[in-house]
């Protein structure tokens, strides 16, 4: 067993909060995580659902927890480094967390309907162009994914769509289809059968590489915009001074269990990518997450809904 190898932790079972409701993807990635590290570290890692606050309640539970180990966050990026530019929170991602482990990544695909005449994002970029002010893109909410991407697309390709919120992804997508919005930046999973059936059109997939799941569809890096990244990523934090000790443990474990074919299949199949980082890496990628969105929500103007 690890914990016998390591000393005093871990002798009681580990809380690994996380801040949304049961079921959802950031729930089902958390338990299949915590299924893996209770059978490495030989203690329960009890998975409690905290939502409410768009996220924030869980969060700040745990970033006002006792820096031990016992209490972790299971977090998600549009939440955990986006939330702070957006509203008034009760934690800072930076001063208060140390980062443990990134666990997986999901990627955004733009796509338009068959009717609108454009089969490329320099076409998309052309036409928006052309006609300012008069395409219109579909979101699932302020801090969402989708909205971040399309406002990073829209400032950097210099145009003019305007925004239509929905109270979700879903509704989102079915208005891209009900021909209210002709632009929408969605997750892999919730598009690919539209696409498969040739209701939309993918133009573009917004993270560095391609997916396996559509390798002829170019990233937005490869299309039109260089530099251009964009995924959605979930990773588990310990309260700011959680000791070293404990969270280079943890981190090994996590990573461990990432890389295991059975905790890999099973984040596969909810639609994500199983993606690590070394602790030092993944400091740097929260603190430079952070700017980036924030940047781009003062430049877009972007207020909580």
């Amino acid at each position: 067993m690890v914990h016998a190898q390591s000393g005093a932790y871990p002798t009681k079972p580990i809380r690994l909060v996380v801040p949304f409701p049961p079921s959802g993807i950031s729930d089902m990635t958390a338990r299949i995580v915590a299924d893996r590290l209770t059978e490495s570290l030989g203690q329960p890692i009890i998975v409690e659902n905290r939502g409410g606050a768009g996220g924030n309640i869980g969060i700040e539970l745990v970033a006002r927890a006792t820096p031990d180990g016992y209490t972790l966050l299971f977090f998600s990026s549009p939440t955990f480094v986006v939330n702070p530019s957006l509203r008034k929170v009760g934690y800072d991602p930076i001063r208060d967390f140390i980062p443990v482990a990134q666990v997986a990544s999901a990627a955004n695909l733009l796509v338009v309907p068959p009717s609108l005449p454009a089969r490329s994002v320099k076409q998309l970029i052309t036409l928006a162009r052309a006609k300012p002010g008069t395409i219109n893109y579909g979101s699932g909410g302020s801090g969402t994914s989708g909205r971040l991407a399309t406002e990073l697309f829209r400032i950097a390709a210099d145009i003019n769509i305007v925004h239509v919120p929905y109270k979700g992804t879903g509704p989102a997508v079915a208005a891209l289809l009900g021909g209210e919005v002709q632009i929408v930046f969605a997750a892999i999973p919730v598009v690919l059968p539209h696409v498969n059936a040739g209701k939309l059109i993918p133009l573009a997939i917004t993270s560095a590489a391609r997916s396996d799941d559509i390798p002829n569809v170019p990233t937005m890096a490869e299309a039109a915009i260089p530099g251009f990244d964009v995924t959605s990523w979930s990773g588990v934090a310990a309260p700011a001074a959680t000791p070293k000790a404990i969270v280079a443990l943890l981190h090994r474990e996590i990573d461990r269990a990432i890389r295991s074919p059975g905790v890999r299949e099973r984040i596969v199949g909810q639609g994500a990518q199983p993606t690590t980082r070394t602790a030092e890496d993944l400091s740097r990628y929260v603190q430079s997450e952070v700017k980036k969105w924030a940047d781009v929500i003062e430049r877009a103007g972007i207020r909580a809904e």
